[in-house]
């Protein structure tokens, strides 16, 4: 089942359930997140619950998309309660890339260190037994004022050297009362990132990754398929620019998602009530990589079938501010 949240022509909030081709409104919910509060509530699935709950009219998704009135899939009334983070070097195609542009001449052995980490995510990240693997690469993008809707321009801030997408898929949770992870489920997501900041030093990776990301704009609930292939592409000016396919899932990962899941989670702070979260499991596959350098309408397109509508935003730059202009602070 894919669940999605939509304005309907009145303008009011909708969740809509797919399987197949049959859309619908779930009953008597405005929100994926309410919904799922009210699951952990009483102990049920969100497929059992909106199954008790039943569904209404049908919604034709594309012309919805294509209006604009496809929303987030998950938004909390605080934006500040949601937390945008990521793992990198995790899937077993991802070091070639980041070994590139990481690349030390006279490093012991000739390895970087994204290099290490992937072979560290390799030998360890999917442990046998119940034990816990070797953690992974992970970064912080920022909280709800970062997440970007579905069809809605990611904007890119007037000082950045580079704006180029990343085709992952993230993991969408929320924390129970009790501080409980509970996963809602997968979406596809763009992790958008300045990889020219991130290659100048492997220091600069945290700046780099400060920018807005995309999600959905459906959300797969239960189990993520252990093989996924998808495509992503950068569209100018109606043309194909660029196109590769990529793949996710466990079977592509040096690391199992229960591992990635921990290393992000056994953080304290991860597990405050309430809290929404969205992480995102890495890609091997940048345009970056093959000298793409994206530009202001430029349209980003990354679509995988368990997922259902592709996921579009075109890129915009922020003119508002110079790109040298200083932030002044005042004192108090």
């Amino acid at each position: 089942m894919l669940l999605s949240q939509i304005l309907d022509t009145s303008s009011s909030q909708r969740v809509v359930a797919r399987e197949g081709t049959d859309a619908r409104i779930v009953n008597g919910a405005d929100s994926i997140l309410g919904l799922a509060k009210r699951a952990i509530a009483r102990d049920m699935t969100l497929a059992a619950l909106i199954a008790e709950q039943g569904l209404g009219d049908s919604v034709d998704l594309d012309a919805a998309y294509a209006e604009g009135r496809v929303l987030a899939p998950i938004a909390p009334d605080d934006p500040a309660r949601l937390h945008l983070t990521g793992t990198g070097l995790t899937h077993l195609g991802s070091a070639s890339t980041r070994n590139a542009m990481h690349q030390k001449a006279g490093a012991d052995d000739n390895a970087t260190d994204s290099m290490k980490m992937f072979r560290l995510g390799v030998e360890g990240g999917k442990p046998l037994g119940g034990k816990t693997g070797v953690q992974p690469e992970w970064f912080y993008k920022g909280n709800g004022h970062a997440l970007v809707a579905p069809g809605k321009p990611i904007t890119s801030p007037g000082f950045a050297l580079d704006a180029g997408e990343e085709p992952e898929i993230a993991g969408i949770y929320i924390v129970s009362y009790e501080g409980v992870p509970h996963r809602i489920g997968f979406a596809l997501a763009n992790e958008f990132s300045d990889h020219v900041t991130e290659r100048q030093n492997y220091l600069y990776l945290a700046h780099s990754k400060l920018r807005p990301a995309s999600i959905g704009p459906e959300i797969l609930l239960g189990d993520l398929p252990a093989h996924i292939e998808g495509t992503s592409r950068v569209v100018r000016d109606g043309e194909v620019l660029w196109e590769k396919p990529f793949v996710s899932g466990e079977d592509n990962m040096s690391h199992t998602l229960a591992n990635l899941e921990h290393h992000h989670f056994k953080y304290e702070i991860f597990r405050k009530p309430g809290d929404v979260h969205v992480h995102m499991f890495g890609t091997a596959t940048l345009s970056f990589a093959d000298d793409i350098r994206t530009q202001q309408g430029d349209i980003f397109e990354i679509e995988a079938a368990p997922f259902g509508l592709p996921l579009k935003n075109p890129l915009a730059i922020d003119t508002t501010r110079p790109a040298d202009a200083p932030v002044a602070v005042k004192k108090l």
